[in-house]
């Protein structure tokens, strides 16, 4: 097998197997009614501030249209709520009700578990060739298929790993 189609299998296979890992892994009894896509929905409501619905589609890289469709599913289902702005009726604030917290937090615990898995079986060189590695391909997929700003993706990881 060439490297370029080992590469392309790992990548593949990796994508493949962490989306069908995070799917088994967060979609437990407790939140077998949402999938995947709206835990991450959640995941970019957050749970700091109340965000607007057009930052979240942003987020999400979805237009308003598209997301209103899904919090609508999760205002039903109990995980979100959303407030018109008083001054302003066209915005609307998107926050997690305390379901949706306790969504959000399971979600946060499958990446840090999974994170701090990898980083127990790498040395710290390992890991920082790691993170270069991912930063790059990160950068790519960002400039080739991402609409908007396409500033310096890669150059910002650089300078959190060099500590900048």
């Amino acid at each position: 097998m060439t490297l370029e189609e080992t590469l392309n299998e790992l990548l593949v296979r990796l994508f493949k197997d962490l989306m069908e890992i995070e799917s088994k892994c967060l979609i437990t009894e407790e939140f077998q009614d949402i999938s995947n896509n709206d835990m991450h929905i959640i995941e970019a409501i957050g749970v700091d501030e109340p965000k607007m619905m057009s930052e979240v589609a942003k987020l999400m890289s979805v237009t308003t249209g598209t997301l209103t469709k899904a919090i609508d599913a999760l205002n039903e289902k109990g995980y979100v709520e959303r407030k018109r702005n008083s001054k302003d009726r066209r915005v609307v604030w998107l926050t997690l009700t305390d379901k949706g917290r306790r969504a959000f937090y399971h979600h946060e615990q499958f990446h840090r578990q999974m994170i701090e898995h990898i980083k127990s079986g790498l040395s710290d060189q390992e890991t920082t060739v790691l993170i270069y590695a991912l930063a790059k391909l990160a950068d790519y997929f960002k400039k080739i298929y991402m609409d908007g700003d396409e500033e310096a993706a890669f150059e910002s990881w650089i300078d959190i790993e060099e500590g900048a």
